[in-house]
């Protein structure tokens, strides 16, 4: 299908993304702070919100479809983009990041997010115009980033984490210590790097991992660049509040990347059977679409989305009540002897 979106709708949701953007970031820089939850909970409930207005002004101007494309998009590039902030928290606490500074790191890190994503859109775009072949590395590409993804251990993220900051710590010369948010300080008369300097490589290099993950993955909801875009705007505004509304329950949410990686999976095949049903490859069906593969549409797909990230995050709540619990049982068993002396 063909999209066609009024071109004064993508304009003036693009003025009005760019505005929130720069005030958001105006207010980090002008007041940097730590979030208490309330503040956090309204910030994130703020751009939940927007992204569901958004969808509805959609529905009532282009129509179901792409309000049903957005949400799947927006709601895939959430869950990356949560499953993002697990390797957020390692650099944060890895290089002892002053939790007052914390949100002018991760507003940095969004904004460079926001442009690697755009440059993988524009190139993706244009790929999928001109070569449709590509939605079988797209789909390929996914099945094993999932099956990474599921088989993947936190030690692997630290060690690969290890070797970027040796390397860094061979080749510039940095303070010891923080000094502010700055990125360069004065020590001994000389100007010279803060630790500030790697934080931002390592969240770069991280989103730029997370970019090629996900922009193949939305692409499998979505051929259209604005929305495609806007799904990703809309799911990276909120990450920062969301990082300290979490703040403690990510660690608990154990099955997250089980759920993460099904989702993944699930686009992956869909590409692969998008690939196979309008197949142009000579080698493949002589050149001819194979017509029983289907055709995945776009509400199964938010359908799958919604109740993978549900079931994940429900499995892993109730894994870590009943880890609390047994915790607490062998405590009071530990405790009860020397009650009695």
């Amino acid at each position: 299908m063909e999209l066609a979106l009024p071109i004064w709708f993508e304009i003036g949701s693009l003025v009005v993304l760019t505005l929130i953007l720069v005030a958001d970031l105006l207010i980090v820089y002008k007041r940097p702070h730590v979030p208490s939850m309330k503040e956090a909970s309204l910030w994130v409930a703020f751009y939940v919100g927007l992204a569901l207005v958004f969808a509805l002004l959609m529905l009532i101007f282009a129509g179901g479809e792409f309000a049903g494309q957005f949400l799947a998009g927006w709601i895939t590039e959430y869950s990356l983009s949560i499953d993002n902030l697990f390797v957020f928290v390692i650099i944060m606490a890895r290089f002892s990041v002053p939790r007052k500074y914390q949100q002018e790191v991760l507003m940095v890190g969004i904004i460079i997010a926001l442009v690697l994503r755009g440059i993988f859109i524009l190139l993706g775009a244009q790929l999928i115009e001109n070569f449709s072949w590509i939605f079988y590395i797209f789909g390929a590409f996914l099945l094993y980033t999932a099956v990474h993804q599921a088989l993947s251990k936190e030690e692997d993220v630290e060690e690969a984490e290890n070797g970027v900051i040796r390397y860094l710590r061979r080749h510039i010369n940095i303070s010891p210590s923080f000094d502010g948010a700055k990125v360069r300080t004065l020590v001994d008369g000389k100007k010279i790097f803060t630790p500030m300097i790697i934080v931002f490589i390592a969240i770069g290099t991280t989103d730029l991992i997370f970019a090629l993950d996900s922009i193949p993955a939305i692409f499998g909801i979505t051929t259209s660049p604005f929305i495609v875009f806007t799904a990703n705007v809309f799911a990276l505004m909120g990450l920062r509040q969301l990082y300290f509304l979490l703040g403690g329950l990510l660690d608990r949410l154990e099955y997250l990347k089980y759920g993460i990686a099904f989702i993944l999976f699930f686009i992956g095949v869909k590409l692969v059977f998008h690939a196979m049903h309008t197949n142009e490859l000579p080698f493949i069906n002589g050149g001819q679409g194979i017509e029983w593969a289907p055709e995945i549409d776009t509400w199964t797909s938010l359908a799958v989305i919604l109740v993978s990230m549900a079931v994940a995050t429900i499995a892993s709540l109730i894994k870590a009540s009943r880890d609390a619990r047994r915790r607490g049982h062998t405590l009071a068993e530990e405790i009860r002897p020397v009650d009695g002396e």
